[in-house]
């Protein structure tokens, strides 16, 4: 397939490229601002026939300062593209269009593991951003093929270290002696960046337009199992302190995820242990800095 990346340069959007170059797809990069209709449409124009598109730009961090950015970026940059992608689109052959939204919309949800069917009540901005994403594409169904994937947390080399579990590899890498964290008693899926990805390929070739997938394995970790796990493999013994400066007043304790509906659809994927994405991890980072602050 010739695929049409949005925010190829981030984290996702690196390892998705290399996977789906690897595996014969020619992957075409969209450079443009989302929020700049004509751009994005100049930028379409220039990119010449794609079969389908892989759409993972936006804001991910949940602690972005600015919360107006995550409606201006992820919902109504989100729309502009769909708008630009339908304006080309042939009604013979719709162009296969997968979005990336994000489990948080299912905020403290009471049942566990969750399924697609378990309303969405987010607790943050960046969620309720990707809800009204998720409900604003669906006008678009009539026109692009629309699949939505709500991946649950992941993990892998390379991203950035304002998210947790980069943050705390590093932090085992250079051997620190300390490291301060926000709330300790969340549960989560910490699953690796190549079947989030493996999954996203699958989902664009066989998902059922209109429909939400889960995105996820349906195991859990503890923070706690996570530091023994780097422990582990460091021989290193961290302390650590809790800062409630990083303690979210709207924390999603436990998140965990039915993938029934994904392995249906796609089949098995290949399993990817925690202590693995976490060697992977320790083994791409360059100890730049030994300051153990």
């Amino acid at each position: 397939m010739r695929i049409l990346l949005t925010g190829a340069l981030g984290f996702t959007g690196r390892h998705f490229a290399a996977r789906a170059t690897a595996l014969g797809h020619t992957v075409v990069e969209l450079r443009a601002d989302l929020t700049d209709a004509k751009a994005v449409k100049e930028a379409l124009t220039s990119c010449g026939p794609i079969e389908a598109v892989v759409h993972l730009a936006g804001i991910a961090f949940v602690g972005h300062a600015d919360n107006t950015a995550f409606y201006a970026v992820n919902t109504v940059g989100t729309t502009v593209l769909l708008d630009g992608l339908a304006t080309q689109a042939r009604q013979d052959r719709p162009v296969r269009v997968l979005l990336a939204s994000s489990a948080n919309v299912y905020g403290n949800a009471e049942h566990s593991p969750i399924r697609e069917t378990q309303p969405a009540a987010p607790v943050n901005h960046y969620a309720a951003s990707k809800l009204a994403m998720e409900h604003m594409a669906q006008t678009f169904t009539d026109r692009l093929h629309v699949v939505i994937a709500r991946p649950f947390n992941y993990t892998g080399p390379d991203q950035s270290a304002d998210f947790l579990i980069p943050k705390l590899v590093d932090h085992f890498a250079r051997k620190a002696p300390v490291i301060e964290l926000g709330n300790l008693h969340v549960e989560r899926e910490f699953n690796d960046v190549r079947m989030v990805c493996d999954a996203y390929l699958g989902l664009l070739d066989k998902g059922v337009s209109g429909r939400v997938y889960n995105v996820c394995t349906g195991q859990t970790h503890t923070l706690q199992t996570v530091l023994d796990t780097l422990e582990a493999l460091t021989g290193h013994r961290i302390q650590v302190r809790v800062n409630p400066a990083f303690v979210r007043p709207n924390e999603v304790h436990r998140l965990c995820g039915d993938p029934g509906r994904l392995l249906e659809c796609v089949g098995g994927l290949q399993a990817h242990p925690l202590r693995e994405t976490l060697r992977s991890m320790l083994d791409s980072v360059r100890v730049i800095n030994v300051d153990p602050a």
